[in-house]
């Protein structure tokens, strides 16, 4: 069973952002299975280094929901969006909630996925996770445990907008997911770690960083159109991975598009850049409508 919170029943404890959504989704009932005991709060905070708003601590998994406007045909689909900050924080306005009021205008329902991250000590995740990084080895092997509860949150916001497809007048042959960064991780897994009924029909994967242990995954049973995007200078060094998923799905004969931007760098989600990768949204939608998937 599903929770949904009104939002005049929000309290000062609710972040901004979600009050640009009609719903806010609980994705389970009580705690998370995983992280009964979990203590850390969720909070929300401009990252000066990331230029963006940033929610972290996050302990109890939702979604944000953006239904299609009145006077807009509801095309019938409906993405779940995951947003990145290596499993530390979530990029929640420029990879979630920026894309997600676009979609909606253009007829797509779409729920921003806060997923669990680990946790922040300090009020500064951004700055805290580049620390971490220093030694990228430790840092990766701390955030195994945290992608399997990421990638269980997103099978269960897949699972909600499958059980719910009616309310929202959405066809369940066409509900996928798309991710950014870590939230491409967790949108991966949910199609090649995924042993639920509730599987993506479609997938689209921003500057991801697949790891090298789900890209020896079978292709998912089902044929799924991936669409993938990234830059050739991303900081975090991540290109080569979006060419190896590509090569996955290209090997496999499954439907796979990608856009390798000379310049870009890592993270830019729906920021302006006054550079050709500014557009890549405009792709994005042009690769949904060549699917069926948007008018």
């Amino acid at each position: 069973m599903k929770y949904k919170i009104p939002l005049l029943m929000l309290t000062a404890l609710s972040c901004s952002f979600s009050l640009q959504a009609q719903e806010i989704i609980k994705l389970y009932k009580g705690k998370a299975p995983g992280s009964e005991n979990w203590k850390q709060k969720e909070a929300q905070v401009y990252a000066e280094l990331f230029k963006t708003e940033v929610v972290y601590n996050v302990t109890d998994p939702s979604v944000l929901v953006y239904k299609v406007p009145e006077g807009v045909e509801n095309t019938g689909t409906a993405i779940v969006i995951a947003p990145g900050g290596g499993f530390q924080s979530l990029s929640i306005n420029r990879e979630g909630i920026d894309l997600a009021q676009r979609l909606s205008k253009k007829g797509i329902t779409a729920f921003v996925l806060k997923y669990r991250l680990l946790e922040t000590i300090s009020n500064d995740p951004a700055t805290e996770m580049m620390e971490k990084l220093k030694d990228r080895a430790a840092f990766e092997k701390s955030t195994v445990p945290i992608i399997e509860m990421a990638a269980q949150d997103g099978r269960k916001a897949l699972q909600f907008v499958y059980e719910n497809a009616a309310k929202y007048g959405v066809k369940t042959n066409q509900i996928g997911i798309i991710g950014f960064s870590a939230g491409s991780t967790v949108a991966m897994q949910t199609v090649l770690n995924n042993g639920s009924a509730f599987t993506p029909g479609f997938v689209a994967a921003i500057y991801g960083g697949v790891s090298a242990a789900l890209l020896q995954k079978p292709l998912p049973k089902q044929v799924t159109p991936l669409f993938i995007c990234a830059a050739s200078d991303d900081q975090l060094k991540l290109a080569p991975r979006s060419i190896q998923v590509y090569n996955k799905w290209l090997e496999g004969g499954y439907p796979v598009e990608l856009h390798m931007y000379e310049k870009g760098g890592h993270g830019f989600g729906m920021g302006k850049q006054n550079l050709p990768v500014d557009s890549w949204a405009d792709r994005f939608e042009d690769w949904l409508q060549n699917h069926k998937l948007m008018n």
